[in-house]
């Protein structure tokens, strides 16, 4: 009840003032998977490391897996069979994955933006200060991070600080709406909306009881896993209101979104599966159901196949279930 209150109380964010006495806990973490009991779906092709985040990008068709330290990269290319992998070396260690502007990655770290190209696979730091746990690129090449106190950075490709709001415990994965950014904060299972311009922190609703991760998808929507709880929760923006309420149960974490079926997919780590969602509708409705490589901390899907890629985290293994499969059902 207390953190609910406080939670409540603080659903206008101020750029002037920090968490605070706000009540926190330990961030979300995926349940701890059993041994696989049903062979996985698709192929399963050899990786050179166990994978705790993957991402696509569509500019190049690469995909990219960080390892469990986060500072080995590897880089693949999914046009060939198996996806052919190049390991990059990462100068520091890095806390998350995403696409930047297309042709290249992002990952973020301790004080650095770390930009690498996908098709020479160079590495470029961009210095910031801060304890970056996240980072994602518009496309006008504007960088947006958050940091492990709170902090969300506006940058430019240089990495300049164009902008900083300040209020929440932790930064820790963002959700980009058009010009809108929704940002998670695990500390506070709280999702915050902050509006173009605006110089302060918008609305704020609790996301579950132990949100983890958060994608956007078309319509303004964004989309969050609790695995505490084993919800998918759906919001839109402009203004923030929590849309759908779903049980997944099974300890839901890692999520992508695939436009051209608007479906989201989500792994499930208590279970060692992946389950698909159509949000066409008012309710969540499951569109199919498939088994994984064990500990399934990270997914991606190809934009241009619709593939899925699932990575596992104890294992170095890296799993294709095409759209062709889902198609036929396999």
């Amino acid at each position: 009840m207390l953190l609910a209150a406080a939670l409540l109380a603080g659903c206008s964010g101020d750029s002037d003032s920090g968490a605070g006495d706000a009540p926190t806990r330990e961030p979300a973490t995926p349940a701890v998977s059993p041994p696989v009991a049903s062979a996985p779906a698709g192929d399963v092709y050899p990786a050179p490391t166990p994978l705790t985040a993957l991402t696509a990008d569509p500019g190049s068709g690469f995909l990219a897996g960080l390892d469990p330290a986060g500072t080995g990269l590897v880089v693949l290319d999914p046009a060939t069979t198996p996806p052919t992998g190049h390991e990059v070396r990462l100068p520091t260690p890095a806390r998350d994955l995403t696409a930047g502007i297309p042709g290249e990655f992002l990952a973020a770290g301790d004080g650095v933006i770390l930009r690498i190209d996908a098709a020479d696979r160079t590495v470029t730091e961009v210095a910031v200060d801060g304890d970056l746990q996240t980072v994602r690129a518009r496309p006008d090449g504007t960088l947006i991070a958050g940091t492990a106190d709170g902090r969300v950075l506006v940058l430019d490709g240089t990495g300049k600080v164009e902008q900083t709001l300040t209020g929440l415990a932790s930064a820790d994965r963002i959700a980009l709406t058009g010009d809108t950014l929704a940002v998670l904060d695990r500390r506070q299972t709280l999702l915050t909306e902050i509006e173009p311009g605006y110089e302060n922190l918008g609305l704020a609703l609790r996301a579950g009881i132990g949100a983890a991760n958060v994608i956007e998808a078309p319509d303004n929507r964004v989309v969050v896993t609790d695995p505490d709880s084993g919800q998918l929760l759906v919001f839109t923006t402009e203004p923030l209101v929590l849309r759908q309420r779903y049980p997944v149960g099974s300890s839901p974490y890692a999520l992508t979104y695939d436009r051209g079926s608007d479906t989201v997919w989500v792994t499930c780590t208590q279970s060692n599966e992946i389950v698909g969602y159509d949000l066409s509708t008012g309710a969540p409705r499951e569109v199919g159901r498939y088994p994984t490589v064990r500990q399934p901390n990270a997914v991606t899907v190809d934009a241009d196949t619709g593939d899925l890629y699932i990575g596992s985290a104890t294992e170095p293994g890296l799993q294709r279930i095409s759209a062709d499969q889902r198609e036929r059902g396999q």
